[in-house]
């Protein structure tokens, strides 16, 4: 049995890969996007992770599609309990935006699309500079206080802003971020460490990183030479053009060699080795690709295998 690790400061338990559902109801069907969460959660992990802006930028969706699915999900299966459902509020075209009315107006309709009570982790999804911390925390706090969202997080936020928000939720006594939701991976390190990592650090926030295999280059399956067909592909080739691609991509080939595992496994073990964080986020678009994913929870690397992965990324 995988142990559970805690998220941050909030009485929040959650396995050690969050799975990403920004593919459901984009390219996973209904029917598909069901397999890979029994998939998922058959084999212990119990942190879904969404937006209430996916997948509005698919042809003929206008956003709240994986909301919908992971709701009638949930209530197929009769398992809301066991299941730590995360979202976020900034980026669906009917509600732009952290101004406190649109938070509480898009909470109410992510709770409809769910079929839930209460949300067990809120983002916000895009910081946005114009609208005061105080505005946001206070919207955030009323959820929390009304028993509609058990506890609040940032994602894509800069580290000043992250600082002004903790500061103001500790002043006032009211709902704290417990967790950070950054764009972190192999290849791009340099937006979560430094600045962001040392206030996450201090302040005990988890993180819980996306695009944690890069848009699917860090499963290996991108090489010179070979080209691989998907909604992602453009994204995730362009690491092949450089030069820490290709070392990180070498690097990667020998310890997943050393421990007889998928390369997609050592990127995430690599991830979760890392301070601060609690879990990282995949997708699976179908359920044959969960096992490598799932795999981070039983893949410890060693300090020299994690040294050798830092340095070739550096």
């Amino acid at each position: 049995m995988t142990s559970l690790r805690k998220l941050g400061n909030s009485d929040l338990e959650v396995f050690p890969l969050s799975l990403g559902g920004n593919v459901f109801g984009w390219t996973a069907d209904e029917a598909t996007s069901f397999a890979v969460l029994d998939a998922y959660t058959a084999a212990g992990g119990n942190f879904v992770d969404t937006a209430d802006s996916y997948s509005s930028w698919a042809e003929g969706n206008s956003g709240g599609e994986s909301e919908t699915i992971i709701g009638r999900w949930l209530a197929a299966r009769g398992n809301r309990d066991d299941v730590v459902v995360a979202t976020k509020v900034s980026q669906h075209p009917e509600f732009p935006g952290l101004s406190a009315a649109n938070i509480k107006a898009a909470a109410e309709a992510s709770l409809r699309r769910l079929g839930t009570d209460r949300i067990d982790l809120y983002y916000t999804h895009f910081d946005k500079p114009e609208t005061p911390v105080e505005e946001i925390i206070g919207a955030l706090d009323e959820l929390v206080r009304a028993g509609k969202v058990r506890a609040i997080a940032a994602s894509n936020i800069s580290a000043e802003r992250l600082a002004e928000s903790l500061e103001f939720s500790d002043r006032e006594g009211l709902a704290k971020y417990v967790a950070l939701q950054p764009h972190y991976n192999l290849v791009s390190r340099d937006t979560y460490e430094g600045p962001l990592r040392d206030l996450a650090s201090r302040q005990g926030l988890a993180t819980v990183p996306y695009y944690a295999l890069a848009s699917g280059f860090l499963t290996g399956k991108y090489r010179p030479g070979t080209t691989v067909e998907g909604a992602r592909a453009a994204g995730a080739g362009k690491h092949l053009r450089t030069e820490r691609g290709r070392k990180v991509l070498a690097a990667l080939d020998e310890v997943a060699e050393a421990h007889g595992a998928p390369v997609a496994t050592v990127a995430l073990a690599w991830l979760a080795a890392q301070p601060t964080v609690a879990a990282p986020i995949a997708s699976a678009r179908t359920p044959e690709q969960l096992p490598a994913l799932l795999d981070v929870a039983n893949l410890t690397l060693t300090d020299a295998e994690i040294t050798r992965l830092t340095n070739a990324s550096a």
